[in-house]
Parts: structure tokens; sequence; C-alpha cells
């Protein structure tokens, strides 16, 4: 049976481009958000390239919610090969981004659930599969959070960090399996048709473009298992690291 590409976190910048991009690549890609309206676009694009895509609405906190959709998928466009965890938490994206005294238990532990219990839980249920078939990859969006936590970044940087660390892990425990994982340092704003719109002076190329990130990524998995990496950064050439 051909394997599928998941896609976790699909909007309209770079879960789009990747599931564009695996798409192109030959594989049936299950896309996942928590809305079913942000998949529908997305489905319809890859569907006029002559491609094969499923639409998967799931919390990926949701531990039922992911166990249940996995067998779904499977049924439908085959067994996961391919996982791209690509989830932010919504709050996160609150600006101005709140101190540690402003911010709620609620909120932290969304953070960190969005981080790393929702890749734990994809990813758990992606790798019996395979192990069976003795290859597959796992592609975690990381951030520059996940090096270094900043002021007001306790929304974000703490589940970053913890994601980072559970892909080492697993890198360690599946790589000799012939499973390769990989987590993609992302050091700037991604060029996301809302993004763009709300930064109206920032210039374009200090934005990451999503298609050129997406072949980044379809790069990792492609890579011969002799020259494997295990972490990647991306950043605009524009931008001071």
């Amino acid at each position: 049976m051909v394997g599928s590409a998941v896609i976790v976190g699909v909007g309209p910048g770079l879960g789009a481009a990747l599931a564009r991009r695996f798409s192109k690549g030959g594989y049936p890609v299950a896309l996942c958000a928590r809305r079913m309206e942000s998949l529908k676009p997305v489905k319809e694009a890859i569907e006029g390239e002559q491609g094969k895509a499923g639409c998967y609405a799931v919390d990926s906190t949701v531990a039922s919610q992911v166990e249940a959709v996995i067998p779904q998928i499977t049924s439908e466009l085959g067994p996961p090969e391919v996982l791209c965890y690509n989830v932010g938490p919504s709050v996160g994206h609150v600006w101005p981004p709140p101190t540690v005294e402003e911010t709620s238990l609620e909120k932290f532990r969304a953070g960190l659930e969005a981080g790393a219990v929702g890749a734990f839980l994809w990813s758990k249920q992606v790798i019996p599969s395979m192990k069976a078939n003795k290859k597959g990859t796992i592609l975690l969006t990381g951030a520059t959070a996940a090096l270094r936590g900043s002021a007001n970044f306790c929304l974000l940087s703490p589940g970053k960090f913890a994601m980072r660390s559970l892909g080492q892990t697993m890198a360690r425990e599946l790589h000799p399996l012939g499973i390769h994982v990989a987590h993609v340092i992302v050091d700037g704003f991604i060029g996301s048709p809302i993004v763009v719109e709300k930064n109206p002076n920032k210039p374009r190329e200090e934005f990451l473009d999503p298609q050129a990130m997406a072949e980044e990524y379809w790069k990792l998995h492609s890579q011969h298992p002799s020259t494997w990496s295990s972490e990647i950064d991306l950043r605009p050439f524009t931008e001071k690291f």
C-alpha cells in the first residue's frame, strides 16, 4: 500500500505549502487542522493539480481525536509515511505578547500542549506503521524560541523547547530503525497572506517564503540515510542572528 503524508497544522501559509509539495512528490496528503474551513481551499488546490488529499478536523492536543483519525487516514489514503507537525499555539500570536505575570495557567498549558504534547501524540500514532514498513519521516516545525527564551515568550518558548527535546529523543530511538526525525528552526516571519497583510511596511525579502520552506522540508525527507540531518535552521538573508 502506498504511504501517505500527514500535514498537521494546515493553514494558508507553510502548512498549505507543505501539503502541496508532498502532493507534488507523489503522496496522498492528509490535511489536518482544528477547523475544516482551513483545509478545504488546500484540498481544492491539490486536486486541481491532479493530487489526492483528505480533510480531517482534529484537535492535536486531544489524544482521543488523534488516535481516532489515524485509522481513517490509513484506510482512505494509506499508512502514514511522512508526518509534518506544523502546529503553533494560537495563544502565542497575542500581540504584544504577555509577561509571565500576565499569563494565565490555562494559556501557559495551551502553549505547552500545542508545542510538545501534540507532537508527542501524533508521533506516537504514526511510529507503528513506519516501523512496520521500515521507513518514515517525522519533521517538526520549531522556532528560534526552541533555542533560547526571550522576554514575553512564555506562551511559545517552553513548548518549542520541549518539542525540540522530544525530536532529539525520537531521532536517537528511531534513526536505527530507518525512520528519519528532524527539527526545523524557523527564524523570522513566515510570509503567509495574513502575516504579510498585517505587516504592509515590511519588505517582502524579510519574510520566509512558504514555498521555499516547503522545498527544504522535502529535501530533508529525501536525504540519503547516510547523510541524515537531525536539525536545520531557515531564515531570510536579511534576518539578524
